[in-house]
């Protein structure tokens, strides 16, 4: 147990540092740079903790019982609550008063380290109150993240073992209880990464799927099957999925609807977010060319389509197939051959 949580510890400060580089990115979090932002903090307060653990557990040094490790505990609550908040919630702007969840951080370097730790996990308990609350607010919602809800359960049942370890610390050895902690978020860092893998646009389809929740129904006046009918054919004849720069509020205005109005009416009539709707086209179109010109370089293929960059097309690629661009166009032609 002591080695599987030095090795995990390790594989956490990597894990960040790849999701930082690849998932963090401005593409990912369009109009949502408040939970960009915390989320980057999120994960260099993990980072900082699982470092601690990796020295302590090593032997190396002791920076578990000083302020430094009871600031960063007590960071990680309110910077996950800070970086979810307007995913789950529909609301990317940073109120004043929501300064207030600093207050405990401040605090922590001035309370003695026997009752920091408990605390903290007290601390804790709310926001993951708080986190089920608003995942349970998204019910409706839940037929579009069918496997990544499964995951993140796991990750949600892991985080509230910890709670309940934390709370009982005093009867724990500490040995036992930092280890376990080690491994917990080590565990909970990979199947995170599992679920970004599956789902690489996981963050902009929840912020969708939360404004269409929040919001009040804004069909009222619309004919429906009618924009259905229009939308298809804008896809499908017109191909404007082609074009780089289509986003939601371009594809509302040349069907005469509000973004509000098209992204309920995707929503709540195709059961999927405004993004996805357009990588699904973007990938069927480009399974077609990469087969009907197997000279074309992959790139191309991927820029044909409308997607702006390599890693962009790789993603959405490998998340609706299962295999990258060239994998396909090297199966596919096989078979036909």
């Amino acid at each position: 147990m002591h080695m599987l949580a030095v090795l995990l510890s390790g594989f956490s400060v990597f894990s960040a540092l790849i999701m930082t580089l690849t998932h963090f990115r401005c593409d990912n979090y369009k109009g949502q740079l408040l939970a960009q932002g915390m989320g980057v903090i999120l994960l260099l307060t993990l980072v900082g903790l699982q470092l601690t653990h990796f020295f302590w557990l090593q032997g190396t040094a002791d920076f578990v019982h000083t302020a430094y490790y009871q600031v960063l505990l007590f960071a990680v609550a309110p910077a996950f609550y800070l970086f979810s908040k307007p995913l789950l919630q529909a609301d990317s702007i940073l109120h004043p008063y929501q300064l207030l969840h600093l207050l405990p951080v401040l605090a922590a370097p001035l309370l003695p380290f026997s009752l920091a730790l408990p605390l903290a996990f007290a601390v804790g308990a709310g926001y993951l109150l708080w986190l089920a609350y608003s995942i349970h607010a998204l019910r409706s919602q839940r037929s579009r993240f069918r496997l990544e809800l499964a995951i993140l359960g796991t990750v949600f049942a892991i985080a509230l073992a910890v709670l309940l370890l934390g709370l009982g610390l005093p009867l724990i050895p500490e040995k036992l209880f930092f280890t376990l902690y080690a491994s917990a978020i080590g565990i909970a860092f990979l199947l995170v990464s599992i679920v970004l893998s599956l789902a690489p646009q996981l963050s902009t389809e929840v912020a969708e799927a939360a404004r269409e929740t929040y919001a009040v129904s804004t069909l009222g006046n619309v004919d429906c099957a009618h924009m259905l009918v229009r939308l298809g054919n804008l896809m499908d004849q017109e191909q404007v999925f082609q074009n780089p720069d289509m986003d939601l509020p371009t594809l509302a205005e040349r069907m005469q609807l509000t973004p509000h109005q098209l992204s309920e009416l995707i929503n709540t009539r195709l059961g999927k977010g405004f993004s996805r709707y357009i990588r699904e086209y973007r990938v069927e179109a480009a399974e077609d060319l990469l087969l009907d010109k197997p000279s074309m370089p992959v790139l191309t293929v991927g820029m044909e389509v409308g997607f702006t960059s390599q890693s962009n097309f790789y993603q959405a690629f490998r998340e609706m197939t299962g295999m990258t661009p060239g994998q396909y166009r090297k199966v596919h032609l096989q078979v036909a051959a």
